[in-house]
């Protein structure tokens, strides 16, 4: 029987813009159907969120409890270094080769899917993509998930829980760094004219777009499911190309 599912889908998107309920609608539609309706097999996902979480957590500990340098992030919570962003895109990469190194059935049933946020501020998703391995590129499709900045710091308000921080639901960041980080986006320029195609370091990688601005996500429900259906099933078609 053929494979009926994606091998890797790259999810992106502003913070707020509905990537993490997009992933909370697909986990809890049954496989069997998700293959049916997505061309999505078993999850298994690979968020950059996590990681540069855990820097924060460093940071916290490293100055408040043993009362030393803080190693990743200034006090406002900044980076100090603009390659941090592309050291979680290589992270990204190894996590994914490590999948393939301990199961070289992998994507017989798997679908990674690769989720990561880039604003213009810090490199954008034009520098960003040049730090994934060719052999993701060799297998994924890009769903890119279009919201405004005014939409995003809509959500981002609505949904951060101060007592849930690390959250991949709940999570947050203050109007101030939100503006800064992610007031700009290069989608548009990263994507170029092709409405199928972006061409990333020699690799055609397909891609669709799900336009998000009334807010079709935070529900979760049917109406969201006919969409992603419609939009899977088309980049499911490019795919195969």
């Amino acid at each position: 029987m053929c494979k009926n599912h994606f091998d890797i889908i790259i999810l992106n998107g502003r913070p707020g813009s509905g990537k993490s309920e997009v992933i909370d609608y697909l986990i809890k539609t049954p496989v069997d159907e998700r293959i049916r309706r997505f061309h999505i097999g078993k999850l298994d996902e690979i968020d950059d969120f996590p990681m540069l979480w855990t820097w924060f957590e460093e940071d916290a500990i490293l100055e408040k409890i043993m009362q030393k340098p803080r190693r990743h992030t200034d006090k406002e919570g900044y980076f100090l270094y603009e390659y941090q962003w592309h050291l979680l895109i290589e992270r990204i990469s190894m996590e994914y080769s490590k999948k393939l190194r301990n199961n070289d059935k992998y994507h017989e049933d798997f679908t990674s899917l690769v989720e990561f946020s880039r604003g213009s501020e810090h490199g954008g998703y034009i520098e960003a993509y040049k730090y994934l391995s060719d052999e993701i590129f060799k297998k994924a499709a890009i769903f890119y998930i279009e919201v405004s900045f005014d939409e995003s710091l809509r959500k981002n308000r609505k949904r951060f829980n101060p007592d849930r921080p690390d959250s991949i639901l709940e999570h947050g960041l203050p109007d101030e760094k939100l503006k800064r980080l992610y007031c700009e986006v290069d989608w548009e320029a990263f994507k170029g004219d092709d409405p199928e195609f972006i061409t990333i370091k020699g690799h055609k990688v397909p891609y669709v777009v799900l336009q998000n601005e009334k807010d079709i996500t935070t529900t979760r429900d049917e109406r969201l499911g006919d969409v992603l259906e419609d939009l899977f099933g088309k980049l499911w078609d490019l795919w195969k190309k």
